[in-house]
């Protein structure tokens, strides 16, 4: 007798806290007759080790899929709101419909399938955790193209995140284009050029 599938899912999110780039998600069902050796959540694992383990993950998973908002949806709708909407198309996404959605954090996007929060799932749910580095590697990787095209920022070592490095690179070379702009630290230096009393 074979293993049975549950068909659950985990979505999970990397990039809520930068200051630039889009914010990536995944949605993955595992298959528990190809089990995955070393998932965990993808902040404890080296950047070597989560290449490794993504690529596990996108030839043994039952099911994968990448969702995302990109800068201008975070800006319009808030960062909470488009991170919930790039978790909505990560499931929509999926080659194969989940019984369940487990979604790291504690709010879910409105979606067609049962689906429940899960407070730090991201350190204990399988599914969960394959979702967290699927979708850091993704983003990781695309922040380092960032960095050749926006060069002197430092897009390659902290990913965006407001490390003292990257505050004063804005401070030097003022905001880019891939920049939140509803972020204080961005929407401080763009409000001067934005403000008042200048009339068109």
């Amino acid at each position: 007798m074979g293993v049975e599938v549950d068909w659950i899912a985990g979505v999970d999110e990397v990039g809520r806290g930068p200051l630039a780039g889009p914010v990536v998600t995944a949605a993955v069902i595992l298959d528990p007759r190809r089990p995955i050796v070393g998932l965990a959540d993808s902040k404890a694992l080296s950047p070597a080790r989560r290449v490794v383990l993504a690529a596990e993950i996108r030839r043994r998973a039952l099911a994968w899929a990448l969702g995302r908002a990109e800068v201008e949806e975070i800006d319009r709708l808030n960062i909470l709101q488009a991170t919930l909407l790039a978790m909505q198309r990560a499931v929509a996404a999926l080659a194969a419909a989940p019984r369940e959605v487990l979604v790291d954090g504690n709010r879910c996007p409105e979606l067609p399938y049962p689906a429940r929060a899960v407070v730090g799932g991201d350190r204990f749910v399988p599914q969960i955790c394959a979702a967290s580095i699927l979708a850091k590697v993704v983003r990781d990787a695309e922040m380092v193209r960032m960095d050749d095209r926006y060069p002197g920022y430092g897009f390659a070592g902290h990913k965006g995140y407001p490390t003292p490095a990257h505050l004063a690179a804005l401070e030097r070379l003022g905001v880019s284009r891939i920049h939140r702009r509803s972020f204080a630290p961005v929407r401080r230096l763009v409000a001067p050029r934005e403000s008042p009393g200048r009339r068109s």
